[in-house]
């Protein structure tokens, strides 16, 4: 069994199913000592008795309301910096936005306190919205295609009857 690193899924387990234990822990790509350890910290079990098992509903509530609990959304003004692990204003205001598509892309800036590289995405038409009173330098992403096919490596052009 492959354990992931990731938050569970809240969505891998079905609403009016009962799960044990084990079962939840399977489901969700866990161990069974972090189902147990979710318990200890508020999720209830239909009863006392022993195999200890949880409604699907619960457990998807308990999930959902876990994940939401650890968001940080960033204010407007502001991106977020992985080093300082909060958000914070761009260095001297100034912030680029670089287009992925044809209306949303990547806002990159430098941390006020560290200097570290920070990113958000937005859309362009939220751009005054999102970063009210600071400029922001708008530049189109690099072009998709270069004008340099790959030749198909099962082609026959090079051979000479």
């Amino acid at each position: 069994m492959k354990l992931s690193r990731q938050r569970p899924n809240p969505r891998s387990i079905k609403l009016h199913r009962t799960y044990s234990v084990e079962e939840a822990a399977r489901a969700l790509g866990v161990h069974k000592n972090s189902v147990r350890g979710w318990r200890q910290r508020g999720l209830k079990p239909i009863d006392d008795s022993r195999p200890v098992l949880f409604l699907g509903s619960d457990l998807r509530a308990f999930l959902e309301q876990r994940n939401a609990s650890r968001k940080r959304p960033c204010r407007p003004g502001t991106l977020y910096c992985f080093r300082c692990r909060e958000a914070r204003a761009p260095a001297l205001g100034m912030v680029d936005w670089t287009s992925t598509k044809a209306r949303t892309g990547n806002l990159t800036a430098l941390c006020g306190t560290c200097g570290t590289e920070m990113h958000r995405r937005a859309r362009r038409d939220a751009l005054a919205v999102v970063m009210p009173g600071l400029q922001v330098q708008i530049s189109e992403g690099p072009s998709r295609l270069n004008g340099e096919p790959i030749p198909s490596l099962n082609c026959d052009m090079a051979k000479k009857d």
